[in-house]
């Protein structure tokens, strides 16, 4: 019996820009999944709200942090230009401590959109050659525009775990 190969397909190169977009754009995924299971329960808002422990960050503030680190990103940190969102920068950028002022589902949702559309349109204004260029806003950490975008993808990964746990500890003692 012989044993036919599938027809060769044509390789398509993807810019490695356009790599970093498509997987920011898989994580984004399965944040929003996340805040729609949280938008279906009867008390959203106080899911929203809800601590896994004293001191510690509620969903609503892990969903910000990553809309705002990444507005930080895409505007100061990379170009150099003003971020957007006002007083939403340092109530969630890293190391603000989280409050009890907590943002709707719409107020999260449309800067989890409006962050992640400056993101993209700042990446896509990079050419290869940006890549090993080291930001101002960089120099003391020594990350390139290629480590920044390498830790934007981990850094939604990992909050969107946390937003996770937080939810089903929540649903373990409803």
């Amino acid at each position: 019996m012989k044993h036919s190969r599938p027809a060769p397909t044509k390789k398509i190169k993807m810019s490695e820009i356009e790599t970093y977009i498509q997987s920011w754009q898989f994580n984004r995924t399965k944040s929003l999944a996340t805040l729609a299971e949280i938008e279906k329960l009867s008390e959203s808002k106080a899911a929203l709200a809800w601590r896994p422990g004293l001191g510690r960050a509620h969903a609503a503030w892990q969903f910000m942090h990553v809309a705002i680190t990444e507005e930080l990103f895409a505007t100061a940190r990379i170009l150099g230009t003003e971020p957007a969102f006002g007083d939403f920068i340092e109530r969630f950028r890293g190391g603000s401590t989280p409050d009890e002022n907590i943002p709707s589902l719409e107020q999260v949702r449309n800067t989890l959109d409006e962050s992640r559309m400056h993101l993209i349109s700042m990446a896509s204004s990079m050419n290869e050659q940006d890549l090993p260029r080291i930001p101002p806003a960089f120099e003391q950490r020594g990350w390139t525009i290629r480590t920044a975008f390498q830790v934007l993808g981990w850094h939604e990964s990992h909050h969107q775990g946390q937003i996770h746990l937080t939810m089903n500890m929540l649903k373990s003692i409803s």
